[in-house]
């Protein structure tokens, strides 16, 4: 009779058993205003995409289909788009998965009152779906941001969680001293575990938060060069963790950030998984505006396309562009756009975009048109002294984003050139925000108009 020697092997890391949790962010405060009337996930990217196709495409190229998507408000246009596009025949089949929306609501009692005061307030004020979720063996918690931008396989994140018998791994990237003290820095010991966690450190603070990072697997030259390590705002969690430290241990932490994971440190094995790879945080006009045109630049850092891992987004069923004697450099221009002997220049050119003659469009991100006028229309509009959806001719456009639905007229110039930082204009259709001209959804701007 043989015995089988014991075999130390960590287990595999089953999709079936990993929920995620999209956080759709605040009141979206720092995108404003193009969150003024849709909720933050929603906001459109790269031309044909929305923010939440970001997370949603990684979740399921990584195979994992349980999904929570957990929002300040109910947009319209947020929950058209998911259920265009995730969850029926049409779009992406889930098989025994599900997308759920869940939208701040008032509950009785006095907490019920509130919005969500911060990313683990929000979580906590769902407790009882995830609870009802563990029943159906959903032993990790993965917690996603819904502003950022970058390619990842989750599997390999929560392998490395298995691995490592972590309670809670917190997804980090190299950082150099320029942009450290804009993240929450953490600080590991030699075996990765995280032992101090900062929120934004500034000086003889941030200093304190250097780490050797050639731990993580950083050669010698390039742990010089990124002597920190920034947490991505992606965690893993043991779902029975994640569920005692927000309901039991802390249950007046309102953020994962800058109160749960600090505080978890202390008492829980708490691992710091690399990621060494393309990210952008895209939650403030700047870095949405830079990090849309930067997939204009040749080669770009990131790209929609991958044969392997595709982001999805809405099947619309539009025509091809159609194009009229015009020069494009540097641009993506989406589908079913109208050009006319125009110019666009380190631009991208949102679907269902119209743009006439003479118009010249740089570093300008324009996000396109929900539908369509007919030909007719346009001609009728235009008779009565009335501007069509679209960039009238002869308008000049640059450093601007362009909200859906604008109607931009005739001769137009918007150009910031006084060089403007912010300025609030609602009753004129516009806000400018670190100089960056914001025309807002269904806004009409006059022929002539100079901005």
């Amino acid at each position: 009779m043989k015995f089988q020697a014991p075999i130390f092997e960590t287990p595999q890391a089953d999709p079936k058993n990993v929920a995620s949790i999209i956080l759709g962010g605040g009141a979206g405060t720092r995108l404003f205003p193009l969150t003024s009337k849709r909720a933050k996930p929603a906001v459109p990217i790269g031309g044909c995409y929305r923010l939440i196709d970001v997370p949603m495409s990684n979740c399921i190229n990584s195979g994992i289909k349980k999904i929570f998507i957990l929002t300040q408000f109910n947009s319209f246009s947020l929950n058209r788009h998911l259920a265009r596009t995730y969850n029926f025949g049409n779009g992406v089949n889930f098989g025994d998965g599900f997308v759920e929306v869940l939208a701040a609501t008032q509950t009785p009692g006095e907490a019920g009152k509130k919005w969500f005061q911060g990313t683990a307030d929000a979580v906590r004020q769902f407790v009882w779906v995830f609870e009802d979720a563990k029943a159906k063996d959903v032993e990790h918690v993965l917690i996603l941001s819904g502003d950022h931008l970058y390619r990842a396989d989750y599997m390999d994140f929560v392998q490395k969680h298995i691995d490592s018998n972590a309670d809670i791994t917190v997804s980090c990237l190299p950082m150099d001293d320029s942009r450290a003290s804009d993240y929450g820095l953490v600080k590991i010991n030699g075996t990765g575990r995280i032992v101090q966690s900062a929120e934004k450190p500034k000086g003889p603070n941030l200093n304190a938060m250097q780490v050797d990072t050639s731990i993580l697997g950083l050669s010698a030259q390039d742990a010089a060069r990124y002597p920190y390590i920034a947490s991505m705002g992606v965690y893993v969690f043991k779902t029975d963790v994640l569920l005692k430290l927000l309901t039991r241990s802390y249950p007046s932490c309102n953020d994962f950030g800058s109160e749960i994971i600090p505080s978890a440190v202390k008492e829980h094995n708490v691992q710091a998984y690399l990621f060494n790879d393309y990210w952008e945080d895209i939650g403030t006009i700047k870095s949405f505006f830079d990090a849309n045109l930067a997939l204009t630049e040749q080669p770009p850092k990131f790209e929609f396309y991958d044969p392997k891992t595709p982001f999805y987004t809405s099947p619309r069923f539009l025509p091809p562009t159609k194009v009229d004697k015009c020069r494009i450099v540097d641009a993506i221009i989406s589908h079913g756009c109208f050009l006319r002997e125009c110019s666009v220049r380190h631009s991208i050119v949102g679907v269902r975009s119209r743009l006439e003659s003479g118009v010249e469009l740089e570093d300008t991100m324009m996000m396109g048109a929900d539908y369509y006028q007919t030909e007719s229309e346009i001609a009728s509009l235009l008779a009565e002294g009335k501007v069509p959806i679209g960039v009238g001719q002869n308008t000049k456009i640059r450093n601007c984003i362009i909200d859906k639905n604008a109607k931009i007229g005739e001769n137009v110039i918007i150009s910031n050139s006084d060089d403007v930082q912010e300025a609030e204009r609602p009753q004129d259709g516009f806000y400018i925000r670190s100089g960056i001209t914001v025309i807002m959804k269904n806004a009409t701007i006059k022929d002539g108009t100079v901005i």
